[in-house]
């Protein structure tokens, strides 16, 4: 190692010792500290910058699950939205007297809301008297929507309930509450606002208007061509996913040695078509969710059966559509596709972009495509573009 290479490392390492021992490290060593623990609470802001949650459209229907921007405010614009009392517990933690709520003894029927974000979280048919002193529901609206973290304030361990949108607090769930579930999630009325059903939808929400999802089912002019003529699909690619950068190349994946596989991704508006009749789609036409890495005479694990998922709230979907499936006795072998999380989708070459309709004579596209494609017109043609 060459002198002018080292004369910098030893000069710092002066400069850090003399710091060490004056009295500058009061306030040097303090804002080194500061630094490193804001540089860490932006990397965590980054990841939590979004939340894969159910919300309404402007039908009133529940969709999802979508992906929603998280809500962060500082202390004092919360406290412009909120009355004090709300953010005293919603934002501190707090806790209303009991029986004194409000929403307890509300016996409309509609959507329980956060009073801070309006993110959906209860609906009145799990809305049940338990004689606490706070509304209780035995479920939510929908998982995702609601976040679990475990709270050892007072001396004891208890399960606490956030809002996954803006981590707002609401309440405790317990296990001491009715069937189906056996929960009881105890609220405050004041982490809560109410809508009625026939008001559903003024709780729109942009997060409605678009998502995305990722499958992979054999050769992708095959699952492109199915999807592109569906309803509130926005836009199909084909591509890669499950794999390296570096092998995120058609010649790279057909050699059956990277970990892509063939995938589509598919950007679709759920107020006109939902996640599960994609799923359906997926599973009923577009390919043999059964057959184990491969798809035909496609053999091998780049054309294997996998849906990506983005978010929890894609994964618990799926979870359910595929143990619905398996014990539904609709097909006569387990379903063989896989999850996994979506790391990054690589689009593919032009070139296998848009293929089979570009390419409706190549002797492919005729022999496995177009009757994937017959197919979903015969039994799906009310959910064709005009």
């Amino acid at each position: 190692m060459s002198l002018s290479r080292i004369a910098p490392v030893f000069t710092a390492l002066i400069l850090i010792a003399f710091l060490a021992n004056t009295g500058l490290r009061r306030g040097w060593f303090p804002a080194i500290t500061a630094f490193a623990q804001e540089s860490k609470m932006s990397t965590q802001n980054e990841q939590d910058a979004a939340a894969p949650v159910h919300v309404f459209n402007n039908q009133g229907e529940l969709v999802g699950p979508v992906v929603s921007p998280k809500v962060i405010k500082t202390d004092d614009q919360w406290k412009a939205q909120l009355t004090s009392e709300q953010f005293r517990i919603l934002r501190k933690e707090g806790t209303e007297r009991a029986f004194t709520g409000a929403l307890l003894e509300n016996k409309q029927e509609g959507i329980y809301t956060c009073a801070a974000c309006g993110l959906p979280l209860y609906t009145s048919d799990t809305k049940f008297k338990s004689g606490t002193g706070w509304p209780s529901f035995f479920q939510p609206i929908a998982p995702s929507n609601i976040a679990e973290q475990r709270d050892t304030s007072f001396g004891s361990v208890r399960v606490e309930l956030e809002c996954a949108r803006c981590n707002s607090h609401l309440g405790h769930v317990f296990d001491d509450g009715p069937a189906p579930t056996g929960k009881r999630h105890c609220l405050n009325s004041e982490s809560l606002a109410f809508t009625a059903n026939d008001q559903l939808p003024t709780l729109a929400d942009p997060a409605s208007e678009s998502a995305s999802v990722v499958l992979a089912g054999g050769c992708f002019w095959c699952t492109e061509a199915v999807f592109e003529p569906v309803q509130g699909v926005v836009e199909v690619i084909s591509g890669y996913a499950g794999g390296l950068e570096d092998s995120a190349n058609y010649g790279a994946v057909s050699s059956g040695q990277t970990k892509h596989a063939e995938a589509i991704k598919i950007t679709y508006n759920p107020n006109a078509v939902s996640y599960d009749k994609l799923l359906e789609l997926f599973f009923n036409v577009a390919h043999d969710p059964t057959q184990l890495n491969r798809q035909g005479n496609d053999v091998g694990t780049q054309y294997r059966s996998t849906i990506f998922y983005q978010n929890e709230g894609q994964k618990q979907a799926t979870q359910a559509y595929i143990k619905h499936l398996n014990e539904s006795g609709k097909f006569d072998k387990p379903i063989a596709t896989t999850l996994e999380p979506l790391n990054k989708f690589y689009p593919a070459e032009q070139g296998h972009q848009d293929y089979a309709r570009l390419n409706p004579n190549q002797p492919y596209v005729q022999a496995v495509a177009l009757p994937k494609v017959r197919k979903l017109e015969k039994k799906y043609g009310e959910l064709l573009k005009d």
